[in-house]
């Protein structure tokens, strides 16, 4: 990985951490583009990176952070599906996230699913959270580890099928974000540490890079999406998604398969 592909990855991951796109898809996609993605300096770099993502929610939503010991308690029901299945199924989901085809498959049927859901639950305006849904949207939260599903869109569908407003639904996506993609890093950390691999000098400059680049493109993004949503709702994503997914099929089926 060179400087241009760490800025460029770190541009894509902040600008589609929190939208409904699915972040982990793009980095896929993009790496695979490369040439880079089954290189394990790689695999770490785009987990590692996330930090400079999560840090832009605390800095934006900086005051909810500090509020009370209950929004902490919430965040923890909601975290605690992840942490349950991410260890149940660590392998399939490192399986799945060596596929392009699957994100293919994924970005299109939820496509299909983000043009329905504002007929699905309409915008309710309900703001509080309780634990029990918080725990509820963390099992949402779980299908995002299908890669190409997303992990704002199942979190924030999650929180809309509880009666929760769009915007009051997005935002604790966003907090919710915090512990589970600090415990995903720990993990990846731990893992590839483990492996006896090691960083050179050059690799921490590139995560430090991508870490300033993915903060900065995630404060920009998650503002401009908390308008747009709360105006426009998700349809334009749906229809994104669904020309992302049918134009890796095409690549896939057509010109050339696609594989990592």
């Amino acid at each position: 990985m060179d400087t241009l592909q760490a800025i460029i990855l770190a541009i894509i991951e902040g600008l589609t951490e929190y939208l409904p796109v699915s972040s982990t898809g793009h980095m896929i996609i993009t790496s695979s583009f490369f040439g880079i993605a089954d290189d394990e300096f790689t695999k770490l770099f785009t987990i590692v990176i996330q930090l400079g993502t999560i840090l832009s929610v605390v800095v934006l939503y900086f005051k909810r952070f500090f509020q009370s010991v209950d929004f902490y308690l919430k965040l923890l029901a909601g975290f605690i599906p992840a942490v349950v299945l991410g260890l149940l199924f660590s392998d399939l989901i490192d399986t799945l996230l060596e596929s392009p085809l699957v994100v293919a498959i994924s970005l299109l049927i939820g496509g299909i699913v983000l043009i329905k859901v504002d007929d699905w639950f309409g915008d309710e305006q309900g703001t509080e959270i309780s634990y029990k849904t918080a725990f509820k949207i963390g099992l949402f939260q779980c299908l995002a580890m299908i890669p190409g599903v997303s992990r704002s869109a199942a979190s924030i569908i999650g929180g809309m099928s509880q009666k929760l407003s769009r915007t009051a639904a997005a935002e604790f996506s966003f907090f919710l974000a915090v512990p589970t993609m600090l415990g995903a890093t720990a993990k990846k950390g731990f893992d590839y540490f483990n492996d006896g691999l090691t960083l050179n000098s050059e690799q921490i400059e590139l995560l430090i890079i991508g870490n300033i680049v993915g903060f900065i493109v995630a404060l920009f993004a998650i503002k401009t999406f908390i308008g747009y949503l709360s105006k426009h709702g998700f349809k334009i994503f749906g229809y994104y998604r669904i020309f992302v997914g049918i134009l890796l099929l095409v690549i896939h089926y057509f010109i050339s398969p696609l594989s990592i």
